[in-house]
């Protein structure tokens, strides 16, 4: 299921059976720290056993002072003598109680922690592989939702609840096997009240999973409009969408209240309705009991024993209602977080098998002119039979100088996404020196192909790493590459020069600053393609001056991709592909499709009239 889908989620039919695939989920997470988990695994049962006896030692105490059948331990001891042996057993199994759930607590916590690490690291990595078709149709929101709140639910539910409701699955057992030892009719009434307890958590858990998770898919549309608002306050404040932008946000949160509003309904009934079955099951064991005892059949020390039993076998599904919320977001997150994972990741490295990789490597790096592109019955599209690129075959020759030209929709860009292999083409192939990019790992065929876009993306960092991007490259190949491309001299203005803090996005730096330095970001890894997809556009005149001087350097022989509006820049390649809806339609230099007189003809004519009339 994508995760995107959303118009089912409220009607999800959620059942134990699918409680426990998802649960299962968390295994392979539980194993690598199987040592802590059984760990903390085997103390359940010298807690509950160290719980259960309390409520025996109590009973003794009161058999004592009616003179009432004991312990063995008891027999001929006086009646302080025998008190105080059982306060010293009572406080001993306190002690050992408080000191084994103190070391559990610890080591479900840390193991909590350890798999919601471990589940965030593999969502993250999962997250980076998909290709670019999932992320156009997924809201960034959405994902942050997922990757932080979600993934924080799942470690609360595993740290505090999936190991609690072992515990007091444990407890409530000992608890049952102790208490029909001591006298079958209360046992058995105490029991069977269990059941209506146990069908009204199924149904009230069914009903609070469907409201948990359309109360996340709201949480995930209210982040996407608040990160949608917040990249783009300058247009929402220029427009004065202030205002309504505000009311759209209004609904969506009135919606998302709504959804939390129920999810409290359920859980409120699961308490409220624990609390009730508990004081009948406290009034059901005095009833019976206290006829018992006047028959003579059970003693007051007995009953005493089963009163509070009463209460420490209902106080397991209290504390499961208490956590119920946590719970049942636990499930949903783990659901949600399935999905993601579950997401087939379409743009994959080609396997190993034949030596296929190798071989491809090995081509790519034998070729003595190295920058072929060939594209060869090309189609493709976003959507499924709605083809932006139609039948496309063209050749680049190694050094070759190209430039895309067509009016706006014409496929340009989707050229491009193709040969760095952001999307596989719906028909057709791509290929690089002669290998079919498919063949290719990923990394190297992006090792060879730079690309310069329009905004360059700068992340919070300092200047080098906005070079290097993380790969290890020295301080002296990152300021060679900087006079390269002409921008040490603004690097070094720079406060503290190559070390420069960047703010998110580099919003401390202009936009033709941080073009420049996608320039070096390029120039560093000394690719064999060069793309620039109207890389020079937010350039001012003396800026453009020196980048133009640092692409004469760039461009030397390397096969170059052009796309660029303004025709004028574009002269002085050695061909020009036209484009139009997804086809290709001329191809020639600027003279000989001018000479033409078609369609490059009259976008280029178009342009000059007005420059003319600027």
């Amino acid at each position: 299921m994508a995760v995107s889908s959303t118009s089912t989620s409220d009607s999800k039919n959620i059942t134990p059976t699918s409680d426990w695939r998802l649960f299962l989920r968390l295994v392979p997470y539980a194993r690598r720290n199987g040592t802590l988990f059984f760990f903390s695994l085997a103390l359940l049962l010298p807690v509950s056993i160290a719980g259960v006896v309390q409520p025996l030692i109590v009973g003794q105490a009161i058999s004592l002072f009616r003179n009432e059948p004991t312990w063995a331990i008891l027999d001929g001891l006086a009646l302080g003598e025998g008190i105080n042996l059982l306060i010293k057993i009572l406080l001993g199994t306190i002690v050992v109680r408080l000191l084994f759930v103190s070391l559990q607590g610890y080591l479900v916590q840390r193991v909590g922690q350890e798999i919601t690490a471990g589940i965030r690291d593999d969502l993250f990595n999962h997250v980076l592989a998909l290709s670019s078709r999932f992320f156009d149709r997924t809201p960034v929101g959405r994902l942050v939702t997922r990757i932080t709140s979600d993934v924080e639910a799942l470690g609360d539910v595993f740290a505090t609840g999936a190991i609690g409701i072992l515990s007091d699955v444990v407890y409530i057992i000992v608890i049952i096997v102790t208490i029909f030892s001591l006298q079958w009719q209360l046992a058995t009434l105490l029991v069977l009240l269990l059941i209506p307890v146990s069908a009204l958590i199924i149904y009230f858990q069914q009903q609070y999973r469907k409201a948990n998770y359309a109360a996340r898919e709201e949480l995930s549309k209210l982040n996407s409009m608040l990160a949608e608002n917040i990249s783009g306050i300058n247009i929402v404040q220029l427009f004065r969408r202030e205002g309504f932008n505000a009311e759209m946000f209004r609904k969506v949160n009135g919606r998302y209240r709504d959804e939390i509003d129920k999810t409290i309904f359920h859980d409120s009934a699961v308490s409220a309705t624990l609390e009730w079955i508990a004081l009948i099951a406290i009034a059901g064991v005095l009833w019976l009991g206290g006829f018992l005892v006047l028959r003579d059949s059970l003693t007051f020390g007995v009953l005493s024993s089963f009163i509070l039993y009463a209460q420490r076998l209902f106080d397991p599904l209290r504390r499961f209602a208490e956590k119920f919320t946590m719970f049942q977001s636990g499930f949903t997150a783990v659901e949600r977080i399935s999905e993601l994972l579950d997401e087939p990741i379409d743009i994959q490295d080609p396997s190993k098998e034949g030596h296929q990789e190798s071989l491809a490597q090995a081509t790519l790096k034998s070729t003595s002119q190295p920058g072929e592109i060939r594209f060869e019955n090309v189609s493709f599209g976003y959507k499924p039979n709605e083809y932006v690129l139609k039948n496309l075959n063209f050749h680049i020759k190694p050094g070759e100088k190209i430039a895309l030209v067509g009016p706006t929709g014409a496929g340009k860009s989707s050229i491009i996404r193709l040969l760095c292999r952001l999307y596989d083409p719906s028909e057709g192939k791509v290929f690089v020196d002669g290998v079919e990019i498919r063949d290719l790992p990923q990394a190297e065929l992006r090792r060879h192909v730079g690309v310069i876009l329009q905004e360059s993306f700068l992340f919070a960092g300092d200047v080098k790493r906005n070079i290097t991007l993380g790969e290890d490259y020295s301080v002296a190949a990152v300021q060679e590459a900087a006079k390269a491309t002409n921008i040490d001299g603004f690097i070094n203005q720079l406060p503290q020069g190559y070390d420069t803090q960047l703010r998110e996005r580099g919003t401390n730096l202009s936009g033709g600053q941080k073009q420049l330095l996608a320039f070096a970001r390029v120039a560093i890894r000394d690719p064999r393609i060069l793309v620039l997809d109207e890389a020079t556009a937010s350039l001012d005149v003396v800026t453009e001056r020196l980048v133009q001087d640092a692409l004469d350097h760039l461009l030397a022989d390397r096969t170059a991709i052009i796309i660029a509006h303004r025709l004028s820049t574009i002269r002085n390649v050695d061909r020009i592909l036209v484009l139009k809806q997804g086809e290709l339609v001329e191809s020639g230099s600027h003279e000989e499709l001018l000479a033409q007189e078609g369609l490059y003809a009259s976008l280029y004519q178009l342009q000059m009239l007005g420059t003319e009339d600027g």
